[in-house]
């Protein structure tokens, strides 16, 4: 049987001071750096060795893994990066204080993008310096592909994309896979997993460092679902 192993990255310097962080490639915060070593403690005694192991292109979630690789002295797997998996594409309210962005637009506004299915916040205007086309590590990437914002439905789109092309074979051949990514990837992924609809994955949160565990068997239905600790 396939298992799944989700893992959302450790607190990161920006989750520390409430700062939207999408795209932007900032590190673990020395609390995250804790929390990604005690998911390879976690994952160590509970005696489940990942065989592969995705990432998505952002370091907090490459660190993550390999911080809880390392605890496990489990380093040989190889790693797979996608930007596919990286986190939601915040636009305009990136790298801005999350309670000043809601004292500008309303307490209304703000819930719908942040909690809501399918409504983005602003993006990112033509020249802004943000753009994900600025950065060196998405030139070989069509701009046409990069976001300027992104709604949930938005990153479940490309997220399970991703996981329909590279992860889920893995899966069927019966192997344990660690994915390593992000709040809202994660989500997007729990969402099609779960088969929950979009007023029920409103209410889900990804816990930061904390490994979720998915069995399938060989059809890939899903068979149980593990929180582990």
């Amino acid at each position: 049987m396939g298992k799944l192993i989700l893992l959302r990255h450790g607190q990161s310097v920006y989750n520390q001071q409430n700062i939207f962080t999408g795209w932007t490639d900032v590190e673990l915060s020395e609390k995250g750096i804790a929390e990604a070593k005690e998911a390879g403690r976690i994952l160590a005694s509970a005696q489940i060795f990942p065989e592969i192991c995705f990432t998505s292109w952002l370091k907090r979630a490459i660190h993550t893994a390999q911080l809880a690789l390392k605890e496990m002295d489990w380093e040989q797997i190889d790693c797979i990066k996608s930007w596919k998996l990286n986190e939601r594409h915040y636009g305009a309210w990136q790298q801005r204080n999350k309670d000043e962005v809601k004292a500008e637009v309303g307490e209304e506004a703000f819930i719908a993008v942040r909690r809501g299915y399918d409504t983005p916040p602003p993006p990112l205007p033509d020249g802004d310096p943000r753009l994900p086309q600025n950065d060196p590590k998405f030139r070989l990437i069509d701009p046409k592909d990069l976001p300027r914002s992104e709604s949930l439905k938005d990153t479940r789109k490309r997220a399970l994309n991703y996981f329909h092309e590279a992860i889920a074979p893995e899966l069927a051949r019966g192997r344990t896979v660690l994915v390593s990514a992000h709040g809202n990837s994660l989500r997007a992924l729990t969402m099609a997993i779960e088969a929950l609809s979009p007023e029920e994955i409103v209410k889900v949160e990804i816990p930061t460092g904390r490994p979720i565990l998915y069995t399938f068997d060989e059809t890939m239905t899903l068979k149980e679902k593990k929180m582990l600790s």
